[in-house]
């Protein structure tokens, strides 16, 4: 008796593994690939930007007198208002532009102590009536040019003796004052270092740059592919690369009116404004990138994209009953992304698509 029951729990235990193995395995081969329901949703087309965070406009603080600098107000970080001292410049001359100075300065004393005298005496003259009115205004005018050169000569000793000086209403001085308020983002030299000035035939060097940073905007390249569906105004979502879980919003600004390559690509500047209250989160340099919504769809039917089968200017999918029946339906299309597709005509919500088999070769 044992031994008959021990032989009908191993034909039973058999039986079960053949069932698990054979005809649970054929039952998932017959069901076929899951079908995807037909739903509601949302699709937003968009045109990506890849840039940076940068001041509107940035101010290059430069010198109007070559030296030295002797001494740093300022450090990278520092907000000021404008007049605020930045650096002194202790002037530096040769000693042959020192020189030269100097000389100038003496030769135009000379040359207006000789139209000085030369004026007194014609002016000495005309009271007597021994030379004419022309004459006298000849030496008047001369006189006054040359009191003229003497004292550009004297300025221009002055300002390399002493580093500043004052002719009229203008002031040059060897102290640099910021030109407007905002924040230092770059010091280019430290004391001690030599100062190239601006003039009319060279740039000078930059001594600091300053810029608004209540005044900040994206800047950035679109593909030309994307440019013709942009127009200024679009709303924007940019992803800031150092603020992983923020948004910003904007709206786009600019958008360049000519192309330029970059890395064998063709691109268009973009300028995007940001909204007030998210500016203060950000930083310059900081890198982004900006989804600018071109078209949007909201609560309407979509599908994957991949169910689509695209013939001939038609569209079709496959759709299924509950009985696994499949039937091949035209359907209109509307907005894409590329991965998810809208749905206007030709499918209900809660309709079944099936996958399209491809057919075997064998």
């Amino acid at each position: 008796m044992k031994k008959i029951v021990i032989g009908l729990i191993v034909v039973v235990v058999i039986a079960v593994v053949v069932v698990f193995a054979f005809g649970t395995g054929d039952g998932s081969k017959d069901m076929g690939p899951k079908a995807t329901l037909v739903e509601k949703g949302e699709i937003v087309e968009k045109a990506m930007a890849i840039g940076t965070i940068e001041p509107y406009r940035e101010i290059f603080v430069k010198s109007k007198i070559s030296g030295i600098v002797s001494k740093l107000y300022v450090e990278v970080g520092d907000k000021v208002n404008k007049g605020d001292l930045l650096m002194e410049i202790s002037p530096q001359a040769t000693p042959l532009e020192y020189t030269e100075a100097k000389r100038n300065v003496d030769m135009a004393q000379i040359d207006y102590d000789n139209a000085k005298t030369a004026f007194e005496r014609a002016k000495e003259l005309k009271e007597k009536n021994l030379i004419s009115e022309q004459e006298y205004d000849d030496k008047k005018v001369a006189s006054d040019q040359s009191k003229m050169r003497l004292n550009l000569a004297r300025e221009r000793l002055e300002l390399l003796d002493k580093g500043s000086i004052k002719s009229g209403n203008i002031t040059v001085e060897s102290t640099i004052k910021a030109p407007t308020t905002g924040s230092v983002l770059s010091r280019n030299v430290n004391e001690g270092d030599p100062v190239v000035p601006l003039t009319s035939y060279q740039e000078g060097t930059a001594l600091i740059t300053l810029a608004d940073m209540n005044d900040l905007i994206f800047r950035g390249t679109v593909d030309e592919i994307d440019v013709g569906k942009l127009r200024e105004g679009m709303p924007v979502k940019l992803k800031i690369g150092a603020l992983p879980k923020d948004t910003v919003q904007g709206t786009l600004y600019k958008i360049s009116p000519k192309a330029r390559k970059e890395n064998s690509a063709t691109v268009f500047d973009v300028e995007v404004r940001f909204a007030e209250g998210d500016i203060g989160k950000l930083r310059a340099g900081y890198s982004a990138t900006a989804e600018i919504t071109i078209k949007e769809a909201r609560d309407i039917l979509v599908i994957p994209e991949r169910y689509i089968d695209f013939r001939n200017d038609s569209t079709f999918v496959m759709v299924q009953d509950s009985l696994g029946v499949k039937e091949e339906r035209f359907v209109e299309t509307g907005l894409s992304d590329g991965i998810t597709i809208e749905i206007k005509n030709g499918l209900a919500e809660g309709d079944q698509l099936a996958e399209r088999t491809v057919a075997s070769t064998e």
